[in-house]
């Protein structure tokens, strides 16, 4: 069953940096976030984590679409990791310089769950965890409090922006930019093909700017 105007694709995600990435692909689709608890358990490994909230995002988002006709339902979940830790979202600027500290001329990963579920089934029809690696370069305290005093980074795990100010600050990406972003737009699209959602994606024109 295509994704189309009649059968739109559910967003169960809040985030514009994912709306803009299902909007850059021309699939119609509705935004439904999900609202579940998203608290790590104690001593609950990351990836173990990423996957109990995608399958739990995608239940939620499941019961409250109901009967509506849909073709799927698109969840994701992101976290910055780094010596096995989660890093969320900093509570004011003072946490943000904090944990950017953290993550300032090291390496870290970028662990995206995504899940996607036909309208109609149980569970999950395809779920996978895609890694990328992001190169930050060395900063001292002052510049990392004056990236943190921007603000850029207070809605975001770990405390920046791939697409940003932030961006300044990163010397090399290995794997997917946008699953840094927050949506591994190459392997979510190729998994709609595999199953038979999207197999005439539209792209969204480029508008030029000059």
């Amino acid at each position: 069953m295509l994704i189309d105007a009649s059968r739109p694709l559910v967003l169960g995600s809040g985030s514009p940096r994912r709306r803009e990435i299902i909007s850059a692909l021309g699939l119609p689709f509705e935004v439904r976030a999900a609202d579940i608890d998203e608290s790590r358990r104690a001593g609950e490994p990351p990836v173990d984590y990423l996957e109990r909230i995608a399958a739990e995002k995608l239940a939620a988002v499941r019961a409250r679409v109901g009967a509506a006709p849909h073709a799927a339902i698109l969840v994701a979940d992101t976290s910055v990791v780094i010596d096995g830790d989660v890093l969320g979202k900093p509570v004011d600027v003072a946490d943000a310089a904090r944990l950017f500290g953290r993550i300032a001329g090291r390496v870290h990963s970028v662990l995206t769950r995504y899940a996607i579920g036909l309208c109609g089934e149980q569970g999950a029809q395809i779920a996978r965890t895609v890694e990328t690696l992001v190169h930050i370069r060395a900063a001292d305290a002052a510049e990392i409090r004056a990236y943190a005093a921007t603000g850029e980074g207070l809605d975001k795990a770990g405390a920046y922006a791939a697409q940003g100010v932030g961006a300044f600050f990163i010397e090399r990406v290995v794997g997917s930019y946008s699953n840094v972003v927050g949506l591994p737009a190459c392997e979510v699209l190729a998994d709609l093909r595999a199953l038979d959602l999207a197999a005439d994606v539209a792209f969204a024109p480029v508008q030029a700017r000059v």
